[in-house]
């Protein structure tokens, strides 16, 4: 099979239902606005749902001012309730049900499907850690309890997942496998590939990209994810489209400081990365980091991507460079998270999962973060591992994104 011949299957896949599932029908921009269930773990101040479900309830400012997202939450269903927990008071405030079961938020006690789409927000909670590392979220729980509803109606609408797929490859690999059978469009991610840029460059699409550096801080998992799908967007956007990873490794320690010193491409990409930092630390990096790592990804068509995890250096920054043959200047941007007072990142993702709402189509691929849900997963295991090459036969993941940026430019007007 042809590279062209697996991707034109795999966007057969995408729109194929199974026999007797129906797709519902996506309304015209003008028409009512969606309804959507909320499945979440829990509920606190500044925790995803917090400023996800936040905006949806309360205004992109979460200050029960306009403007609002287009679309309503209709009924949420929780797994933990925190003991800061909001999501009852949200709930009394604007009369959103909580419901007890997945089945019945979607359907809201009617037995059928009554929503238009779904916000799966697997993030925070009291969950175990595993030997990896790995907070053990419900994400694929979640999502299967959600398409058992998509199986027992008959119809199925758009899903939204938060962050990685899951923290297992398999699961991940299962859950685009299972939106495609079942044919709704699916999106999944970060909002850090999404929020407002300095600059508001992108990756030329079409370019050959040889070479990517990205800069984050915090934990390998739950940042060291983030980083790497801010690499992916602009790296997915090289000539010939994405082709998948042969092997991760990540390295720790001073190991990263000779990665540094001994790799060529490398240098002006971290400097150019770092230099867009706004809370750049002052002095030497490697007195400044106590504990840095680096993520190094080798793609199939020879591209290559390091991410460095430097806590100390930069406190609330994730930047990425990349390298475009024909150009003297790396392309590099910082994603700006601009946290304070209301997290304006989240509404610049709540921006792209409405267009799938909207139009029923998806603005980027989920494959994006199902490559990265796996190239993340079996980085832990060269952790785990001692710091290993870890061969990745697996992540054969083909695609090819639109032409399009999907960062934020402006706000919510």
């Amino acid at each position: 099979m042809t590279r062209r011949t697996l991707l034109a299957s795999t966007a057969t896949l995408a729109v194929s239902p199974l026999a007797g599932l129906t797709p519902l029908a996506a309304a015209a921009p003008d028409g009512p606005p969606k309804r959507i269930a909320a499945v979440i773990t829990t509920w606190f101040q500044r925790s995803h749902a917090d400023v996800i479900v936040g905006k949806y309830l309360e205004g992109f400012h979460q200050d029960g001012q306009p403007p609002y997202p287009r679309s309503k939450i209709v009924s949420m269903y929780t797994a933990q309730v925190h003991e800061k927990d909001l999501s009852r008071e949200m709930s009394r405030k604007h009369g959103v049900p909580i419901y007890r079961t997945i089945y019945e938020a979607l359907t809201l006690g009617t037995g059928e499907l009554a929503v238009d789409g779904v916000l799966i927000i697997g993030e925070h909670g009291d969950y175990p850690l595993n030997d990896k590392g790995q907070r053990l979220y419900p994400r694929f729980q979640l999502f299967l309890q959600v398409t058992d509803v998509f199986r027992q109606t008959g119809k199925a609408v758009p899903v939204y997942t938060d962050k990685h797929l899951s923290y297992s490859w398999a699961k991940a690999k299962r859950t685009v496998e299972i939106s495609r059978e079942m044919g709704f469009p699916m999106l999944a991610g970060s909002s850090v590939p999404v929020a407002f840029r300095d600059p508001l460059v992108d990756a030329p699409w079409g370019a050959k990209i040889p070479h990517a550096v990205g800069i984050a801080f915090a934990g390998l998992e739950s940042y060291g994810f983030h980083m790497l799908e801010l690499i992916q967007s602009m790296i997915e956007r090289r000539q010939g489209g994405e082709v998948g990873v042969s092997s991760v490794q990540c390295l720790q320690g001073d190991a990263v400081w000779k990665y540094l010193d001994a790799t060529p491409w490398v240098r002006p990409l971290f400097n150019a990365a770092l230099s867009r930092c706004k809370t750049r630390q002052p002095g030497e990096l490697t007195e400044i980091v106590k504990n840095p790592a680096v993520f190094l990804v080798n793609y199939r068509d020879g591209a290559q991507a390091a991410g460095f995890m430097l806590t100390g250096a930069v406190k609330d920054d994730f930047a990425v460079a990349v390298e475009v043959e024909g150009r003297r200047e790396p392309v590099s941007p910082l994603a700006w998270l601009m946290r304070k007072p209301y997290h304006h990142h989240f509404g610049c993702l709540i921006k792209n999962i409405e267009k799938m709402y909207e139009t029923g189509n998806a603005p980027y691929p989920v494959e994006r973060t199902l490559l990265v849900s796996g190239i993340l997963d079996f980085m832990l295991d060269s952790v785990k591992e001692g710091n290993r090459v870890v061969e990745t036969p697996e992540l054969g993941v083909v695609y090819q994104t639109p032409n399009v940026s999907h960062f934020c430019t402006e706000g919510w007007a």
